[in-house]
């Protein structure tokens, strides 16, 4: 008689250990499973409801939209300046800067801060047009760069500058800049 309830008992136990480890199991292929696709799943953050469209950034890239707001703000900041603003404007650009390029940045943009610093020359930009290469990670933007002496203008040129761009992680950095020939430009100068 005791031989069957410590049978029955056994039995019982080994039935409870075989569904523990068949549940360990499942839950521990469960964890690899999640730990694989959260480890190869792209990263998004959403970024502020003040844009005029829902963007986000992904690991995976930059998207063209998000590109394009980044330029237009980084040229309107780089191109219009003034001698009473220049430490900050030299400030706000370097904040954008990959920090691989950020000395060779820092050394053009010191070297146009101590050619307009204690002058009356004023640079004001309008865009006109902007092309992004969310792949090659560049964008240029064309449009009229007046320079003003005091309040008068004293140039109004055509211009195209082209940004190079880092993204590493979640972070769009500024690489470089440059002025290339415009269409117009090039043609003169044939």
């Amino acid at each position: 008689m005791f031989a069957d309830i410590s049978h029955e008992r056994q039995q019982s136990l080994l039935r409870q250990r075989n569904l523990f480890a068949l549940t360990s199991a499942g839950l521990g292929i469960a964890l690899v499973i999640t730990a694989g696709l959260a480890a190869t799943r792209d990263r998004e953050v959403v970024l502020l409801p003040t844009l005029p469209s829902a963007l986000t950034v992904s690991s995976a890239g930059v998207e063209a939209d998000y590109l394009e707001l980044v330029t237009r703000d980084t040229a309107l900041v780089l191109l219009n300046r003034s001698p009473e603003g220049l430490d900050y404007w030299m400030a706000e650009i370097l904040k954008l800067a990959d920090p691989a390029s950020h000395g060779q940045l820092k050394a053009d943009l010191v070297r146009i801060v101590a050619e307009q610093r204690g002058s009356d020359v004023t640079q004001a930009f309008v865009i006109r047009s902007m092309t992004v290469d969310p792949k090659a990670l560049t964008s240029e933007v064309t449009g009229t760069l007046k320079t003003f002496v005091g309040a008068q203008v004293i140039a109004s040129d055509d211009r195209r500058f082209r940004f190079h761009w880092t993204y590493r992680g979640l972070r769009l950095a500024l690489a470089g800049f440059a002025q290339v020939p415009t269409d117009k430009q090039m043609k003169e100068a044939k």
